[in-house]
């Protein structure tokens, strides 16, 4: 059991080191090819935020540990909400109130809707699925291609913006670790995820919906803790919303490419409902323009340890 721990958590470092080398050696390649600053946030940057999520998922569908998978898209969604930003928001309230986040908000409240329908109706995710959320995740693209082309989203602008385009050679070497790194760094957590699971007695998605969705929900929580030290908090929603619809459409179609993924029961009656409650949640208070404040984060992180104790317990 050690052994496959220390396993795990070695996994989990090299996995999001590798991933941070991804997202630095894709944009450096885009900015020195010249391609648009707009262009880089509204992919390479997604995409690249995104991609522990992504690969662990895809690697854990292959290996046939699919409660691994299906918990790591669940429960990544679970904590970015009630965690990632709930801390936040017991430091500084989080506004709601900002510039086209309603319609991120809406955004977020389909692509759940679609997730979940198509996953309820016959509890699970493949081929079907795979082409349902692709459609979503074009949908959503769009949009944002849409709106950021008219300045309606400053904040993708202003990220692209940022991107310099650095010397070829270390560009290569980022790229070259990246892609090396996530599929050994996945492998590793996930086939140790297995086996913990197994010596533990415990379906899969305990250990995807716990441990692996909270350390690929790391990157999130570092820059929404950021933000709000430097009291910069509002921009936070918009990264959960495009986290979670990446995590459910994009995350969720490479799923079903790659294979079958059932649902167990326990998953469809109480994981699934907790992720709407919390998307429910964050999309209320924005369509309300409510910040997420004190009280509410802190109540929402009192509900997620509440949330995984329940499910240790239960597991045991």
């Amino acid at each position: 059991m050690a052994e496959a721990a220390l396993l795990l958590l070695v996994g989990l470092v090299i996995l999001l080191t590798a991933g941070e080398f991804l997202v630095r050696g894709a944009s450096g390649l885009a900015a020195i090819a010249k391609i648009p600053p707009l262009i880089i946030g509204l992919t390479v940057v997604a995409f690249g935020t995104s991609a522990p999520e992504l690969v662990v998922t895809v690697d854990a569908v292959a290996s046939d540990a699919a409660g691994i998978a299906l918990g790591n898209i669940v429960g990544s969604n679970i904590a970015n909400v009630l965690l990632v930003l709930g801390l936040p928001a017991i430091l500084l309230p989080i506004s709601m109130n900002v510039p086209k986040l309603r319609r991120h908000g809406i955004a977020l409240l389909v692509a759940t809707a679609l997730f979940c329908a198509m996953v309820y109706w016959n509890g699970k995710i493949g081929m079907p699925e795979a082409y349902a959320f692709t459609g979503g995740m074009l949908v959503y693209f769009l949009m944002m291609w849409r709106e950021a082309r008219k300045g309606g989203d400053a904040s993708l602008v202003a990220e692209g913006e940022t991107v310099t385009a650095p010397k070829l050679p270390l560009v290569l070497l980022f790229t070259a670790l990246g892609l090396v790194g996530l599929p050994l760094g996945a492998t590793l957590l996930v086939n140790n995820g297995e086996a913990i699971a197994t010596m533990m007695g415990v379906r899969q998605e305990i250990i995807g919906l716990t441990i692996i969705a909270f350390g690929t929900s790391l990157p999130e929580l570092a820059t929404v803790l950021a933000a709000a030290f430097k009291k910069d908090a509002d921009v936070s929603a918009g990264t959960i919303i495009g986290s979670n619809i990446f995590n459910m459409l994009f995350v969720g179609a490479a799923a079903g490419y790659v294979g079958t993924s059932a649902f167990t029961e326990t998953a469809l009656r109480i994981d699934l409902p907790v992720m709407i409650a919390a998307t429910l949640l964050i999309s209320g208070l924005i369509l309300l323009r409510k910040p997420f404040g004190r009280v509410i984060g802190l109540l929402s992180v009192i509900a997620y340890v509440g949330y995984i104790a329940f499910i240790g317990t239960a597991a045991g």
